[in-house]
């Protein structure tokens, strides 16, 4: 168990953040364990090409054989809601060369024993292993991950926390961490994961230093840092990653509201049962974003929708006035 104590301070003060350079990290998951995480799988096949023209060895290096850890240090607790990859990034550029040894003992040792040669050779010269950690690990963002799969990505990882956001709205923390994941139990000020890595139960006094939560979309539960040392951070599964396994069609619209709406007018009301931005929606219709727009405003302003603006992105949904006619 890994079990997170928060006074009243600590549960007001908890928040959600989405993090690019987490994504890009633990997405290397789907090249060292393809078929985990099957909903990425289509996308992933589409990046294959370019990653394979990267260091993939090196890359793939970074991620354990045995239970898919992936180092604390290139993961490093978001210090703002909507971080940019390139100033995470620079976190990890920043971190103590005396550290690395330290870091990668404790990813790579509790299940495969040994650490990846090209890693422990590395080790002789700390300072230009990380170097070159953050070097390959910007180029796989810049050439496969940022141009097409982050833009979707995004979408669903900040649809998730609008999500959460009304759950602990209308319903309260408990229900919020009950929802997050099925690993996680909430129980008199003790926020406990039941966890499947580390040898040994582990208490972390959070004593207002703050609980940030990420959504990601790769990871098969709520997981957090590896070293009880690292900020509080709860890592969980985001939902709507269906809508990335391909290119989904549009949900059937019944014939009642078409009439009443027009057809592209229902035909998004249908897919707005799930937050959703602008570009997706348009991505998703095959039609431009503004189109979509035109109509969301009209959706809008007869109050079939909400939106929120979550970080530089608007997203839509469903009002309830809209669910009522759409049931």
């Amino acid at each position: 168990m890994h079990r997170f104590r928060l006074g009243l301070d600590d549960l007001a003060s908890a928040s959600f953040a989405c993090s690019p350079l987490q994504e890009a990290v633990l997405s290397l998951r789907m090249w060292k364990h393809p078929g985990v995480y099957t909903w990425q799988s289509a996308w992933f096949e589409r990046i294959r090409p370019e990653f394979e023209r990267l260091d993939t060895g090196f890359l793939c290096s970074l991620v354990a054989t045995g239970n898919r850890y992936v180092p604390d240090f290139l993961t490093p607790r978001p210090t703002t809601p909507f971080p940019d990859f390139h100033a995470e990034l620079a976190v990890v550029r920043a971190t103590g060369p005396e550290r690395l040894a330290g870091e990668l003992e404790r990813t790579f040792l509790p299940h495969d024993r040994e650490l990846p040669a090209v890693l422990a050779a590395g080790l002789t010269d700390p300072a230009r292993l990380l170097a070159r950690i953050a070097d390959a690990v910007e180029e796989y963002w810049e050439r496969c991950l940022a141009p097409g799969w982050w833009p979707r990505a995004r979408a669903v990882l900040h649809a998730d926390i609008v999500h959460r956001s009304r759950i602990l709205a209308e319903r309260g923390a408990a229900a919020l961490f009950t929802d997050l994941d099925g690993r996680l139990l909430w129980a008199d000020g003790v926020l406990t994961i039941r966890k499947d890595w580390g040898p040994d139960d582990t208490d972390v006094t959070v004593d207002r230093r703050g609980l940030v939560f990420t959504p990601t979309c790769f990871a098969r539960g709520a997981l957090t840092s590896i070293s009880a040392d690292h900020p509080p951070m709860i890592t969980y599964p985001a939902r709507g990653q269906a809508a990335m396994a391909g290119t989904p069609q549009p949900p059937p619209t019944p014939l009642a509201l078409e009439q009443l709406l027009g057809a592209p007018k229902a035909r998004l009301l249908a897919m707005l049962g799930e937050p959703a931005c602008t570009t997706d929606l348009a991505a998703r219709l095959g039609v431009t974003p503004g189109a979509v727009s035109q109509h969301l405003g009209v959706l809008f302003a007869t109050r079939l929708v909400t939106r929120a603006r979550h970080g530089r992105m608007v997203l839509y949904a469903r009002s309830p006035l809209a669910d009522e006619l759409y049931g």
